[in-house]
């Protein structure tokens, strides 16, 4: 099995007794789409910052391709950073932004301009060369950004939010532009966002992080479909997260009902917290339902109808469906046995934080 390409070992981090980063460990393979996806102060940029190098661990390692660069100044390493603050130079045109690096390390002119002729084409700005920074629409200079790093061919890209300043269409459209370039150069990518969308769409593994604290890390199916606690659950789209209890294995009381599920190793009358998806209930005739309960809200979103449903015990389900119930209806609510999600319940709020990193 080949090594990875960046191995973070035991990283602590403080700002002013303020503890950041907790005893973090992360593998990252090269080659692939990683996105640190979490809320604001949760150390997602922390992290990435000391893998650039703009920041020092108090306390572990950085390994990069097996060599240890924890105090490698950020241009020394073999990477780039792109920001949200795009960072190019206003009194540069384009192609001098461009070849910033490339003249640091004294590459010759044909060798510079071939590489701005390439860079140019990889982010569809062909004949730009002589534009002014200030001419450009902030997906432009995002692609020029993009386009400063590449050419300097490093083995690792890491993006701190760059598309949070842009609007929804155009981020959409460059979220497929960062990922044909990532299956075009083969650069391994680090992604920082806090929009679980982007995550969803753009990586093909997503660290999810709280308080200093690596939550989980795995596909994005697997964030999604099976969150390890309440936070991922809750963090990662929309859901329903109720208290239940484990009766045996592949059965679970919620509210008083029974529900078939596949989860196993539980043990027998153990209170568990129960994750079922909005699109994952089913609203059937009232006698059909495992619980009973009435259409309370209704919004039409377009793909799908959002209802809530009360059950007698004053919960207000949320349900996603194509079909549509009216407000007042008697229904009943039924759930496969493979879409309700059996999870340990926290001992403690401390538990609750670390979450699987303990």
């Amino acid at each position: 099995m080949s090594q990875p390409l960046i191995d973070l070992i035991h990283i602590s981090k403080s700002y002013d007794g303020d503890l950041i980063l907790d005893d973090l460990n992360l593998s990252v393979k090269e080659n692939s789409f990683v996105t640190l996806l979490g809320p604001s102060g949760c150390g997602k940029t922390t992290t990435l910052r000391i893998i650039g190098g703009f920041e020092t661990p108090d306390t572990g390692n950085v390994i990069f391709n097996g060599e240890d660069i924890t105090t490698l100044p950020p241009n020394k390493r073999q990477l780039n950073t792109v920001f949200q603050k795009y960072a190019l130079f206003p009194h540069m045109n384009i192609a001098e932004n461009i070849a910033f690096g490339l003249k640091i390390k004294g590459k010759s002119k044909s060798y510079i301009d071939d590489k701005i002729r390439y860079a140019l084409k990889l982010v569809n700005l062909q004949g730009f060369e002589n534009r002014s920074v200030d001419s450009l629409s902030g997906g432009q200079q995002q692609r020029i950004a993009i386009a400063r790093a590449i050419v300097n061919e490093p083995k690792l890209l890491l993006l701190d939010e760059p598309l949070g300043a842009l609007d929804l269409k155009l981020r959409q459209d460059m979220q497929y532009e960062l990922i044909r370039l990532k299956n075009e150069l083969g650069i391994t990518f680090i992604y920082v966002t806090h929009d679980q969308e982007e995550a969803l769409t753009m990586s093909d593994t997503i660290v999810v992080m709280n308080q200093g604290y690596i939550q989980q890390m795995g596909t994005p199916e697997q964030i999604y479909n099976e969150p390890e606690n309440a936070f991922v659950a809750d963090f990662i789209g929309e859901s329903n997260i109720v208290e239940g209890t484990m009766i045996q294995d592949e059965l679970v009381e919620i509210f008083g009902a029974r529900f078939a599920c596949v989860d196993k190793g539980f043990g027998t009358n153990t209170p568990v917290d129960v994750v079922i998806r909005p699109e994952d209930i089913d609203l059937v005739k009232p006698e059909n339902g495992t619980l009973e309960g009435v259409v309370t809200h209704l919004i039409f979103k377009g793909v799908h109808y959002e209802m809530e449903v009360t059950t007698p015990n004053g919960y207000e389900w949320l349900v996603h469906s194509t079909d549509m119930f009216p407000v007042g209806q008697h229904v009943g609510i039924h759930v496969d046995p493979f879409d309700i999600q059996i999870m340990n319940k926290p001992a403690s709020e401390d538990e609750e934080a670390v979450g699987v990193n303990e």
